[in-house]
């Protein structure tokens, strides 16, 4: 897509998927004030959960049904759902509601960040789509770090309404610009979609949630709601794999779980997902009840973790692109990660906020080690035909993880919160007229407590908050036990091309194989177009003595006829005089001639045979790229596609 509207249709993607991934975060700040308002302790779980498991079990519909119907209509729809999940969430009168409407939002933020990754293949170049697939990974780092400031500084300066009402004039500007800018795509894709897999696997996943949510406070463990639960959650997996083996193109193949690597990294992803959205849950409220912070304060005492995460998140990137080797990585990522959740599992009401700050960067480097490099560890573990599913699957563990996190510690939380207050209240003096169930209801009322008084009741609050990390921390070891069973295998090249998006993010792209490939294809060539790629690529194709620059012209005038010299230098982003001694260079070679009145330039037979020569190169160059995937007909078609676009002698052509 070449238009001067391309940059306005690249930032309206950018923003509806920044909202998107905000909403993973930017809520946790304002729990305690929504909580404070609206009562529901007990529920607060669920304002976290309800949105990632409605954006995680819609991933794979959004993505089908962008390629089976128009990719356009799909993320207009995916916004518009978005916005009115936004708009209902900021209306809510009570807990109930707002958990209904964060799944709504849940499910237009699904389809906002697959169908936006998609949309940008179809506009972009592949020799330009590296670079802005590295835009939209830092849209996920940006998300992770500002989402729980962002959240504490509408509480504080407006109110808790507008984390959710800010997304709808953002949300509005990405949906007249894409409405009006962006060209409608006629390529369909037809999908046999497993929708009753989609249905079952997304049952069956929310009553397992229920379970942890329920099982041991609202209801007893042998309750018959709870068995219930159990029964149904065991049908519906049993309806799944039944249906997955016969599903033409299955939402998870059982196959890949026969696959060691892909097993032993969801297992871990899923501990992973559990330890980060349970301490970002949390970890606010112990900071605003507790120590009495501010919500934009407690945000900033949460960037240690952000930032330890996304530091290792591309420290490790590095690393595995420089030595192949990753297995070490996840092994000594859960350890420290496991440190960290111990160290957290000591906080108390004296402790010293610097301290838990550097508890919080602990875990940070730890998780910042493991989740990229998961994602990496199953895209270089399985066949070609299951790269796609297999990257998808291993995120969604990833979700599923943080959405059961966030349920089993919200009910440890509750517990022992409970428990605590019990045994606080028997020998406690309250006010005349004070109703103890108002502490559990809204935690602010504490401040407003004689200070002796207080004192007691904010020792429970930071007990129940360390009982969260002291059942973290062993689960979190259990994840360093299984990283030992991930094996190293030789890294593929295109795994190499790391992406932060997916190691941050809470959900990916539902992309195919060859979409998998080709997103780590161009990445890769787009790093080596920055990387002194004309001057190999012309040694490689015999023009000794010739420019980079030269070989860059030819590049740009193989296939074309006479081109305005003026329009050449264009296209390179120089004025016609920096331009012109190269192409004097390639005149006296006898590569390229100039038209009579000098306005115009061609390559002469023996330059279109030089073209030919780089081509040529460039395709070899990327068939070894693939080459670790195997012979595959698909793949083929890609390079040859790919070749001609990366030396621009396609792209590049005038309107």
């Amino acid at each position: 897509m070449r238009h001067q509207g391309l940059g306005l249709i690249i930032l309206a993607l950018m923003l509806g998927m920044l909202l998107a991934a905000l909403d993973q975060t930017i809520v946790s700040t304002a729990l305690p004030t929504i909580v404070s308002d609206l009562g529901g302790l007990e529920q607060l779980s669920w304002v976290v959960t309800g949105y990632m498991l409605a954006s995680t079990v819609s991933t794979p519909l959004w993505g089908k049904l962008g390629d089976q119907y128009g990719r356009k209509r799909l993320f207009i729809g995916a916004i518009c759902i978005f916005l009115a999940g936004s708009a209902l969430c900021g209306l809510s009168r009570n807990m109930g509601e707002l958990i209904a409407f964060r799944a709504l939002q849940g499910l237009g933020g699904g389809g906002l960040m697959v169908l936006a990754q998609a949309i940008v293949g179809d506009v972009v170049s592949a020799r330009e789509r590296g670079r802005y697939q590295g835009f939209f990974g830092g849209v996920f780092a940006v998300s992770s770090i500002v989402g729980p400031l962002l959240g504490g500084l509408f509480v504080d300066h407006l109110s808790w309404h507008w984390v959710f009402s800010i997304n709808l004039p953002l949300g509005a500007v990405a949906l007249f610009v894409i409405a009006a800018a962006l060209p409608a795509d006629s390529t369909r894709t037809r999908h046999r979609i497993d929708y009753a897999g989609v249905v079952l696997l997304g049952g069956a996943t929310s009553c397992l949630v229920l379970i942890t949510t329920w099982g041991g406070t609202a209801y007893g463990w042998h309750d018959p709601v709870i068995l219930g639960l159990a029964a149904s959650a065991v049908a519906l997996v049993a309806g799944w794999m039944l249906v997955e083996r016969w599903a033409a193109e299955p939402v998870l193949p059982l196959g890949l779980f026969g696959v060691r690597a892909f097993a032993m990294s969801s297992a871990v992803g899923f501990v992973v997902g559990f330890g980060m959205f349970g301490a970002l849950t949390y970890l606010p409220l112990f900071l605003q009840v507790v120590h009495g912070v501010s919500p934009t304060l407690s945000g900033v005492y949460l960037l240690p973790m952000m930032a330890g995460m996304l530091t290792m998140s591309i420290v490790s990137g590095q690393i595995i692109s420089k030595t192949g080797k990753y297995r070490f990585l996840p092994i000594v990522g859960t350890a420290v990660a496991s440190v960290g959740m111990t160290l957290l599992s000591t906080v108390t009401e004296s402790g010293s906020l610097f301290t838990l700050g550097c508890y919080l960067l602990v875990l940070g480097v730890g998780l910042g080690m493991t989740m990229q490099v998961l994602v990496i560890v199953v895209q270089n573990a399985v066949d070609f035909k299951d790269l796609g599913v297999a990257t998808s699957g291993a995120t969604f563990f990833r979700s599923i993880g943080g959405s059961f996190g966030v349920a089993t510690l919200g009910s440890v939380f509750s517990a022992t919160l409970d428990s605590d207050l019990r045994e606080a209240l028997r020998g406690a003096r309250l006010p005349p007229g004070f109703d103890p169930g108002r502490i559990q209801e809204d935690p602010t009322v504490i401040q407003r407590l004689p200070p002796g008084l207080a004192q007691g009741f904010l020792h429970v609050y930071a007990d129940a908050i360390a009982a969260v990390f002291r059942v973290a921390a062993p689960v979190m070891f259990g994840a360093f036990l299984l990283s030992w069973l991930i094996p190293q295998s030789r890294l593929r090249e295109t795994t190499k091309a790391a992406d932060l998006g997916e190691g941050l993010g809470a959900t990916s792209a539902e992309r195919s194989s060859l979409a998998e490939v080709e997103r780590g294809l161009v990445r890769l060539a787009d790093a080596d177009l920055r990387r002194g790629y004309y001057d190999r690529l012309g040694a490689l194709a015999g023009l000794e003595g010739i420019s980079p620059q030269g070989v860059w012209v030819i590049a740009r005038l193989g296939g074309e006829g006479w081109v305005a010299a003026g329009e050449l230098a264009r296209r390179a982003h120089v004025s016609r005089e920096h331009g012109r001694p190269y192409v004097d260079q390639l005149v006296a070679a006898g590569l390229v001639r100039r038209s009579e009145d000098g306005e115009a330039v061609r390559l002469t037979e023996e330059g279109q045979q030089a073209a030919v020569r780089l081509l040529r190169c460039s395709r070899e160059g990327l068939r070894r790229l693939v080459a670790d995937w195997g012979e595959h007909p698909q793949l083929e078609r890609l390079v040859d596609r790919i070749a001609p676009e990366l030396l621009g002698a396609a792209a590049d052509r005038p309107p």
